[in-house]
C-alpha cells in the first residue's frame, strides 16, 4: 500500500502547535530539527527470495492481471477477492473495532482485474521518519508532468521534504504483508508553492499530499495488486518484521536476499487521544503515462511522536535501496511517528481530470 503511507499528520503535526510556533518554524526551521541517525547495516543472513508464479504448501497459485499470484490457500484475498463480509471479520477477529468500517461502502472496480474500492487494513502497525532532504534531487525524481501538478515542498532554502514509512500490515484485505515507502512531501494540486504555510494549510485540512518514488512489498499479491491496480513502484523483495523489545524493527533485503537497508523505531510512550481521520493522497502516473491521483484514509488508534533524532535509526549498506536513500541527501529529523495500532482504507486512483 502505498503509498506516504505515513502518519504524516501527526508527524508534521508537531510544527504547527499554534500560531506562534507556526511563525518560529517558517523563519527559523532549524531551531525545530535533530541531526538524522544513520548506522552501518551489516550482516551475514541470507534470505529466501519469493519466486513469481510459484506457490509453497499453504499457498494455491490464482490468475490477477494476467499474472500467476500465490496467495494463502482460504485466507481472507482466496476467499473474498478484497469484498469480505464484515461479519466475517468480526467471527475472525473479535477483538478488533469495526465502527469505521462499517461507514464506508465499497464499490466494485475493474483494472486490469476485479477488485472493490476500498480496500480496508484492518489492523497494523507501522513508524515514519520525516527528514530534510536535497531539493536538487527531489526535482530530478519527479517527472515534469507531475510536478505541474504538485510541487515538493521546501522546508528551507535547497531543502525538501522525504517521509520514509515501513509498515506491517497485519490484517487486512490482502491478508498480511510489510512494506515500506519513501516518498516527497508535495503542495495540494496546482496550488503555488508557499513552502511551510502550503504544508500547515494541508495539516489544517486533514489532508496531506505526497509523491511515491519507492514501494517494495514482500508478497507477489501486493505488488501485483499495488502496480496494475495502483500505479505504484512496488517490487517484491524479503522483508523482516519484529516488535520485540522496546522497538520496531524492519529489515529490507534485496533481490538476491542480500541484507540492503534497516529501519529501527523506539516505542514512545503513547498519547491518550481519540481516533483521528486524515487522508493521504498521492499522485502517480499510470501505464500510458497519464496522472493519477489515490488517496488513503487513515485512522489512528494509537500513536506517538518526537522530534529526538535517536528513536529512529537508518541502517544503510551499499544495497540498492541503502544507494538510493543516500543520494537524497538526508541531513535532519523533522519529525518521527510510532504508530502501533492503526486502520486504513485505500481507494482505488482515478485519472485526473485535465480540464
Amino acid at each position: 500500500m502505498q503509498i506516504l503511507k505515513s502518519r504524516s499528520s501527526k508527524i508534521l503535526a508537531g510544527l504547527v502547535g499554534g500560531t506562534a510556533l507556526g511563525v518560529a518554524v517558517l523563519f527559523a526551521p532549524s531551531l525545530f530539527v535533530s541531526k538524522a541517525v544513520f548506522t552501518a547495516a551489516s550482516g551475514k543472513k541470507i534470505m529466501n527470495v519469493p519466486v513469481p508464479g510459484e506457490a509453497t504448501a499453504d499457498q494455491k497459485l490464482i490468475d490477477l492481471a494476467g499474472h500467476q499470484v500465490p496467495v494463502v490457500k482460504d485466507g481472507l484475498y482466496d476467499r473474498f477477492r478484497s469484498n469480505p463480509l464484515l461479519s466475517v471479520i468480526e467471527e475472525e477477529r473479535p477483538d478488533l473495532d469495526l465502527t469505521w468500517f462499517k461507514t464506508l461502502k465499497k464499490q466494485k472496480k475493474e483494472v486490469g482485474f476485479t477488485t472493490y474500492s476500498p480496500n480496508f487494513y484492518y489492523s497494523n502497525s507501522s513508524i515514519t521518519a520525516i527528514y530534510t532532504a536535497d531539493m536538487g534531487r527531489i526535482k530530478e525524481l519527479m517527472p515534469e508532468q507531475v510536478r505541474r501538478f504538485v510541487q515538493p515542498i521546501s522546508f528551507m532554502p535547497g531543502k525538501g521534504l522525504i517521509a520514509i514509512t515501513s509498515y506491517n500490515y497485519n490484517y487486512c484485505d490482502n491478508d498480511s504483508y510489510n512494506e515500506l515507502s519513501i516518498s516527497i512531501v508535495t503542495t495540494k494540486p496546482n496550488k503555488q508553492n508557499f513552502g511551510l504555510i502550503s504544508l500547515m494549510g494541508q495539516i489544517s485540512d486533514n489532508s496531506l499530499w505526497g509523491y511515491v518514488l519507492k514501494l517494495p512489498v514482500d508478497t507477489e499479491l501486493a505488488r501485483v495488486r499495488g502496480v496494475a491496480g495502483y500505479n505504484l513502484p512496488k517490487w517484491l523483495i524479503p522483508i523482516e518484521y519484529n516488535s520485540d523489545g522496546g522497538e520496531l524493527n524492519f529489515t529490507y533485503y534485496d533481490e538476491q536476499g542480500k541484507l540492503d537497508f534497516s529501519m529501527s523505531g523506539k516505542k514512545l510512550e503513547l498519547a491518550d487521544t481519540q481516533p483521528k481521520i486524515t487522508r493521504v493522497n498521492f499522485t502517480n502516473l499510470d501505464a500510458q503515462g497519464r496522472l493519477t491521483h489515490g488517496f488513503s484514509d487513515i485512522r489512528a488508534l494509537k500513536s506517538a511522536s518526537s522530534r529526538e533524532g535517536g528513536d529512529v535509526q537508518l541502517g544503510l549498506s551499499d544495497g540498492p535501496l541503502s544507494i538510493f536513500i543516500k543520494s537524497l541527501g538526508l541531513k535532519d529529523l523533522i519529525r518521527y511517528d510510532y504508530q502501533p495500532d492503526f486502520q486504513a482504507a485505500l481507494y482505488t486512483p482515478e485519472l485526473v481530470d485535465k480540464k
